[in-house]
């Protein structure tokens, strides 16, 4: 489609797999959640499988969203 996450990267730390984006930190996985970010980025687009891990991805309705009326400037 449109956008292409980018940006991300990660690595194994003693605490946990730390992944940041543009530099900054986004977040800490630990535990099963961490192997299962590992095997799953093994397989595939690490890319995008960290913006869904961080929730920092676009949803595909911003253009909706921005004309809904609490959006709207008072």
């Amino acid at each position: 489609m449109g956008n292409v996450p980018n940006g991300f990267e990660f690595s194994v730390t003693e605490d946990g797999v730390v992944i940041r984006h543009h530099g900054r930190k986004a977040t800490t996985l630990r535990g099963a959640a961490a192997d299962q970010f590992l095997a799953d980025a093994d397989r595939g687009n690490s890319q995008e499988l960290m913006a869904r891990v961080t929730g920092n991805y676009k949803h595909g309705n911003e253009r909706i969203a921005k004309n809904h009326p609490r959006n709207q400037a008072l």
